[in-house]
């Protein structure tokens, strides 16, 4: 990587330079998936923000991010309303979702980002499987980078237990809950 003040190349990706990167939210995707009897729900959050301190070593890197939970989106407003409740999000008592991440490691061609995940105030550690997918100059001449991460979560161990039996001891609501993120970021002057 590279040194934060001079802003030159890193050592280990091709045209990263070190400094920090905010989540450009026009162009990024914070989003999930869960089963709903025979189907699944895809769902996204339409507001939220951070931001990626890129160091000299990728090892050294860190990111933070906030997620309004009332900002769920899936494109039914009653599943939303029933969303924001305390059913699940609770949105009015405990608003953000938080990642603070805790380790970055490389893994292949890829990376593994290790963090703490905080909703309704339980704070778990998650790994987030991410592929890089580069460094470009946007129209305003910024430098951006573009990656997309993943994880897969039981929504129970976060408090979010809320379900319907249904007959032969099914259940109206999966409990896993598949994360996938797609972000670009922009490095601040």
């Amino acid at each position: 990587m590279s040194d934060t003040t001079t802003g030159t190349p890193t050592s280990t990706i091709p045209g990263l330079v070190a400094g920090t990167y905010a989540l450009d939210t026009a162009h990024s995707e914070v989003g999930f998936t869960v089963r709903h009897l025979m189907t699944k729900v895809r769902g996204t959050f339409q507001e939220f923000s951070g931001e990626i301190v890129v160091k000299d070593s990728i090892e050294d890197s860190t990111t933070n991010v906030a997620i309004e939970l009332a900002s769920v989106h899936t494109r039914s407003e009653q599943r939303d309303g029933h969303l924001r409740s305390g059913d699940f999000f609770d949105a009015e008592n405990s608003p953000k979702m938080t990642f603070v991440s805790t380790a970055i490691k490389p893994e292949g061609d890829d990376y593994v980002l290790a963090g703490e995940l905080t909703i309704k105030d339980v704070t778990k550690a998650i790994e987030l499987a991410v592929e890089f997918l580069g460094v470009d100059q946007n129209a305003y001449g910024q430098t951006i980078i573009g990656f997309e991460a993943s994880a897969s979560i039981s929504r129970k161990e976060w408090g979010i237990d809320f379900n319907v039996p249904l007959e032969g001891g099914k259940l109206l609501i999966g409990d896993k809950v598949d994360i996938h993120l797609d972000i670009q970021a922009a490095l601040q002057a």
